[in-house]
């Protein structure tokens, strides 16, 4: 248990960056999600939108550190690749 100042400050810090990032990581999976879902439906035109509004959305998490970057490009890769397999 945390007995210094400091090191209840830092639990208090933590605690609050742990619930942040989570927010965050629901947000990219529910793009994530919807992106998949788009390509499910065979719509190549709804694919290629919900795709356009994941790929910002995963290159900022990236960016923040919330998922590594390769696992940004494979994500955005693999939806690519769906779409463009659709005829």
């Amino acid at each position: 248990m945390a007995n210094s100042a400091q090191a209840k400050k830092r639990v208090r810090q933590s605690e609050a960056h742990r619930q942040h990032n989570a927010s965050l990581r629901s947000k990219l999976r529910t793009h994530i999600k919807n992106a998949v879902k788009a390509i499910a439906t065979g719509d190549k035109n709804i694919a290629t939108e919900a795709y356009k509004v994941a790929v910002p959305v995963i290159d900022n998490m990236a960016r923040k550190g919330i998922i590594h970057m390769n696992k940004a490009a494979r994500h955005k890769s693999r939806l690519n690749q769906h779409i463009k397999a659709m005829a």
